[in-house]
């Protein structure tokens, strides 16, 4: 009997690690044959100042296990993001590569698992290429000093530049049943009548501080509709109800005029290296570089197109609510600050 129940004890285990088995094959093929593994981060230039470790936009980027590959541009801020379709079963590391025509080539390892990918954020440093110096004798640098930026900023102001009075009555006489026949007071009972008054005020105009008022007859029996005039605006309307006798109502507005105006404002950028930083509130308009160019003043609209003679100029929105303008220029060969 102990030879027996140690056989069936043994096919029972069997049985289980089997059962087993093919739960988790049935398993991982019900996920996919494929998962997906997100990569994230940021380029950035190498220098052992951390002051001038710029994002690097327009960085190529692809990633691969050798068997699938997927690819992905850096953006202004430098951040990337790229997802990569990867075999359930593949254990492969994958192979980030980072290209572009003034850093040096750059490949990072990406170790996964079967089932999971290291949770990380890649930080891809790029060491800048030497640029080239031009046969025969140099031309001497020319002299970026005293940079300011300018722009204008609009806000609106309204004034108040009037006010506005009318008066009207709604004519109606008083103890006469209504009968189902509207209008009627607001139980029903009583013979009503509805009286209205309006206003423009003008073009780029508008009423603020609405009032409606009964101010002679049986107020008491009046009900004023404020839907027309609550919210102000160019043209308002007042409404009144009456059930009793003939009672006048006051409309009173105060009148104001919106516009438009533009501020100059100036600051300073920082400068780091080669690099000249700002930033600049949303609502900017006309941005341009003041400054002198081997001492001569002049003045570099930037335009939607960031052209300068003497850098090259990128811009980007900030994460953050408030869309600061984040801009960033480069100086060309042959200038320095």
């Amino acid at each position: 009997m102990t030879g027996k129940k140690i056989i069936w004890a043994t096919i029972v285990v069997l049985a289980a690690v089997v059962i087993a088995l093919l739960l988790r094959a049935h398993w991982l093929r019900s996920i996919s044959v494929h998962r997906s593994i997100t990569i994230e981060g940021a380029v950035i230039q190498r220098d052992a100042d951390t002051e001038k470790e710029l994002p690097i936009a327009g960085v190529a980027i692809t990633a691969s296990d050798g068997v699938k590959s997927a690819t992905t541009q850096s953006e202004a801020s430098g951040y990337f993001k790229i997802v990569l379709q990867k075999g359930v079963l593949s254990g492969k590391p994958v192979t980030v590569s980072f290209r572009h025509a003034s850093y040096e080539p750059l490949d990072l390892n990406v170790q996964t698992g079967r089932l999971e990918t290291q949770n990380e954020l890649y930080i891809a440093s790029m060491i800048p290429v030497p640029a080239k110096i031009a046969a025969g004798p140099r031309r001497p640098e020319k002299v970026v000093s005293n940079i300011r930026v300018r722009y204008t900023t609009n806000s609106r102001t309204e004034t108040n530049v009037g006010s506005a009075v009318k008066t009207f009555q709604v004519i109606n006489k008083g103890n006469v049943p209504c009968e189902n026949q509207s209008p009627c007071s607001p139980d029903g009972k009583w013979k009503a009548s509805w009286g209205s008054a309006s206003l423009d005020a003008g073009a780029d105009n508008t009423f603020e501080n609405v009032r409606a008022s009964c101010i002679a007859g049986p107020c008491p029996f009046t009900r004023i509709d404020t839907s027309g005039f609550i919210h102000g605006g160019r043209n308002i309307r007042v409404a009144a109800l009456n059930w009793s006798d003939t009672a006048t109502f006051l409309m009173e507005a105060e009148v104001y005029r919106t516009t438009i105006s533009s501020n100059v404002r100036e600051l300073y950028p920082v400068i780091f290296g080669r690099t000249l930083n700002f930033t600049l509130p949303p609502t900017q308009e006309g941005v341009s570089l003041q400054g002198e160019i081997d001492g001569s003043p002049m003045v570099f609209p930037l335009g939607p197109h960031l052209n300068l003679s003497w850098a090259v100029c990128n811009v980007r929105t900030g994460p953050e609510k408030e869309k600061t303008a984040v801009y960033r220029c480069e100086l060309k060969p042959d200038y320095r600050f």
